[in-house]
């Protein structure tokens, strides 16, 4: 079993960055296409982020420009660079594969201020 381990999150003004870091207890990491998904209260948790395990990366319409994933096999870690945040942003952020059939983490909480 993978276990994810989300970091990073916290307490940030409209405008503001936070680093997200998730690591995988996988060495077959690498591998893997990984995705970070977040869900906001009472909605549906969504995938903002993907990476390939080439290193190819696709985002959300919502976070396209504002947020950057990358990933660090060498660490079992994927990353994701949060900039010019929005109130909208406020969630728990999860990693996980693509699909999604790992167990999930505790996700780590993002909450941006107005």
């Amino acid at each position: 079993q993978v276990h994810l381990v989300e970091s990073g999150g916290g307490l940030v003004q409209a405008g503001g960055s936070l680093r997200l870091s998730c690591a995988a207890s996988t060495r077959f990491f690498s591998n893997n296409d990984m995705g970070w998904y977040r869900q906001a209260p009472g909605k549906q948790r969504e995938l903002v982020a993907r990476i390939t395990s080439g290193g190819s990366t696709n985002y959300a319409d919502s976070v396209r420009g504002r947020f950057t994933i990358s990933r660090d096999n060498a660490k079992n870690t994927v990353y994701l660079q949060m900039n010019s945040l929005k109130p909208e942003d406020t969630a728990v952020y999860y990693c996980n594969r693509l699909p999604a059939t790992w167990v999930w983490g505790q996700g780590t909480q993002v909450t941006v201020s107005s």
